[in-house]
Formats: C-alpha cells, sequence, structure tokens
C-alpha cells in the first residue's frame, strides 16, 4: 500500500485542526458551557401566575380561572419544551379563551406537578400563610374550571382513591371559601394509558365526583362536566391519539376538550338564568 505524501498528511491535520477550532468556537455558545442557576419549569410558572394575579386591570376582564396541575397548565403550551415536536393546547387556547370571546376570556393557573396539597397551599390566603392567588379583590370570575387530582395517584397515600377524593373536595371547598360568588364546572379526571391506574383511581374517583357534585353542599354552584367519554376508544381504553405521553393531551386532545368545554360553559349559564 503506497505510504500517503507528506503535503495531503499536512492538508489532512490542517483540515482537521480548522474543525475541531471551529467546533470549539462553536461550543463556546452553548448554553451548556455558561454558568447558571437551575430555575425549574414550576417556579417559572409560579412567578408568571404572581405576576398576573397582581394586575388588577387584567384580572377585571377574567370570567374564567383554570385551576388545576400539569394537564390544566399545558393550556399554554405550544411545542413541548421538554421534547420538541409534541404540541399541547397553545393554539385552542388562543382561539377560545384569550380574550377574543370576552365572555371566556381565562387566567389559568396550572402549574406542572402539583398534587392537590400544593394548590390548596397556592390558593390558601397570605394572611393565613398561603400564597392568596385568589386574594385579589379585583378577581371575579364567573367560573372556576377545576381538573385535579391524578398526581396523587403517584406516590400516593394510601387509600389512594379515597386519598385523591378527598383533596380534590378540599380543593372545591377552598375555592367556594375564596370566592363564593363564583360557580364551579367541575371536570372528571381524564383516563391515562395504565388499565390498573384507571381500573382502581380514575374511574372510581370520578364516580365519587359526579355524585359529590350533586349533593347539598356543592349542587347550588356546582356544573358536572364529564370528559371520558370523549377521551376512550369503544373498549373503554384511553384514546391514545389524544394523548403525547399516556397522561398529557396533544393538541387535538386539548382541541376535544375545548369542543366540550364550551358547550358546558353555555349550558351552565343558560341554566343559572333566572
Amino acid at each position: 500500500m503506497p505510504r500517503p505524501s507528506f503535503a495531503r498528511t499536512l492538508a489532512a491535520a490542517l483540515i482537521t485542526f480548522a474543525g475541531l477550532c471551529a467546533t470549539a468556537a462553536f461550543a463556546a455558545d452553548f448554553a451548556s458551557t455558561r454558568p447558571a442557576a437551575r430555575v425549574e419549569y414550576w417556579q417559572q410558572r409560579q412567578a408568571t401566575i404572581d405576576a398576573e394575579v397582581s394586575d388588577a386591570a387584567r384580572l377585571q376582564a377574567v370570567k374564567l380561572v383554570f385551576v388545576g396541575d400539569s394537564i390544566t397548565d399545558f393550556w399554554l403550551l405550544g411545542d413541548d419544551p421538554w421534547i420538541p415536536g409534541r404540541m399541547h393546547g397553545r393554539r385552542i387556547w388562543d382561539e377560545s379563551f384569550a380574550g377574543a370571546e370576552p365572555r371566556n376570556r381565562a387566567l389559568n393557573i396550572g402549574i406542572s406537578g402539583d398534587r392537590t396539597e400544593h394548590l390548596l397551599f397556592r390558593i390558601l390566603p397570605k394572611a393565613q400563610g398561603g400564597l392568596g392567588e385568589l386574594d385579589a379583590a379585583a378577581l371575579a370570575p364567573e367560573f372556576f374550571v377545576l381538573m385535579v387530582g391524578i398526581n396523587n395517584s403517584y406516590a400516593p397515600e394510601a387509600p389512594v382513591a379515597d386519598s385523591v377524593f378527598d383533596g380534590v373536595r378540599a380543593v372545591m371547598r377552598a375555592l367556594h371559601a375564596r370566592k363564593p360568588g363564583t360557580r364551579l364546572l367541575l371536570q372528571s379526571i381524564l383516563p391515562t394509558s395504565e388499565p390498573e391506574r384507571d381500573a382502581s383511581v380514575v374511574r372510581p374517583v370520578n364516580a365519587r365526583l359526579v355524585a359529590l357534585a350533586a349533593e347539598p353542599e356543592f349542587a347550588p354552584f356546582t356544573t358536572w362536566l364529564d370528559l371520558v367519554p370523549s377521551f376512550v376508544d369503544g373498549e373503554g381504553r384511553q384514546d391514545a391519539r389524544l394523548f403525547v405521553d399516556g397522561l398529557h393531551p396533544s393538541e387535538a386532545g386539548y382541541r376535544v376538550w375545548r369542543d366540550r368545554l364550551l358547550p358546558a360553559l353555555a349550558a351552565a349559564r343558560a341554566a343559572a338564568r333566572p
């Protein structure tokens, strides 16, 4: 085999060196190369919500307050920040809840990862040691739009279904205590991709929630919306086409949700008219 000439060897070395220099220069632009404090997604959301609930002028226009965890939070996400290419509900939110229809102008206080106890702390008045997210007098929504509880089925207390149900009921009571003039639209917990979780938690909790909404304590201000039939297939299993990961809705899922939610709000308004 012929040996490479000195000139060819030198040229190859120069090309390699130039490439390494270019790579090093490019790498200096990576966020990974610069010191940065760690700020979790939920902390960013908390800061955003804090700013929104401090804006009295904006709060006066709010008719709906969406309350919950990541499933509620991700109404506000377009492209998923963790897995690019996965789309959530931002486009549908902007179409329907961003103010184009004033009676459906909404504030979203969902935060990813929240369990019911975390939500209870956020809406607890500041005077009682909480974050006071509903304290502002200017905030007088027509409806709370509530879905919460599924996160309490992970690292759960036992019996898990009892813990989830009691947590949701505690949130309902706290919301009514904060804003007694606001109606509550209580939504079912969505199905998951795990048959066992659905059988042991989702279905029994939803069955208890629909009965709870009709009890004398809650019936005067609560409307029940069962979303499950729109998110399962013919055999009652989660319709994977409407989710990105077995738990969180896709953009198509948020569109289905919106298309159930708007008529439910209209019907609740009609029923409340004297």
